[in-house]
C-alpha cells in the first residue's frame, strides 16, 4: 500500500436502464437515475481506484458517503463519475466525487473507505451468523 497517495483519480461509467431507475430501486416513482444507483457508482469508481495498489488479501470497504445529487438523469442518459483520493491515512481513504450526465454536473460529494483483509473482515461478518 505504500503506492497510494493522494491525487490518485477513477472513472467509472453507467447508462440510466430500468434496473437502476428509482422506481425500480425503490427509492421513489419516476423513471430517472436513482441515488442508491448513483452511491453504487460511486463506491465502485473509487473502490476500482485503488484496488489494484492494495497489497495480497487486502481489499477496501465502504464506510461514509456524504453526496448531493443535483438533477435527474432520464433513461438512457450516459452516467459517469469522477474521483480523486484527497487523503490516505493508514488504512483510511478519503475521495472527492463528481457525477455527471450527458447535460453536466448531477452529483457531487465525499466517499470514506478502509482497506481491511478480506478474509478477517468476513469472517467477523459472518460470526454474526453464529450468535
Amino acid at each position: 500500500m505504500n503506492e497510494i497517495k493522494a491525487g490518485i483519480t477513477g472513472e467509472k461509467s453507467v447508462a440510466v436502464t430500468m434496473e437502476n431507475t428509482a422506481v425500480a430501486m425503490g427509492s421513489g416513482t419516476l423513471r430517472v437515475f436513482a441515488t442508491p444507483a448513483m452511491i453504487a457508482l460511486i463506491e465502485g469508481c473509487c473502490a476500482e481506484s485503488v484496488e489494484e495498489l492494495l497489497g495480497e488479501g487486502i481489499t477496501s470497504v465502504g464506510t461514509n458517503v456524504n453526496i448531493d445529487h443535483l438533477a435527474a438523469s432520464p433513461l438512457g442518459a450516459g452516467i459517469v463519475c469522477k474521483s480523486k483520493l484527497t487523503a490516505f491515512d493508514g488504512r483510511k481513504l478519503d475521495f472527492a466525487v463528481e457525477v455527471f450526465d450527458n447535460a453536466g454536473l448531477i452529483g457531487k460529494g465525499t466517499h470514506t473507505r478502509f482497506t481491511v483483509k478480506a478474509d478477517s473482515f468476513l469472517k467477523k461478518a459472518n460470526a454474526k451468523l453464529e450468535r
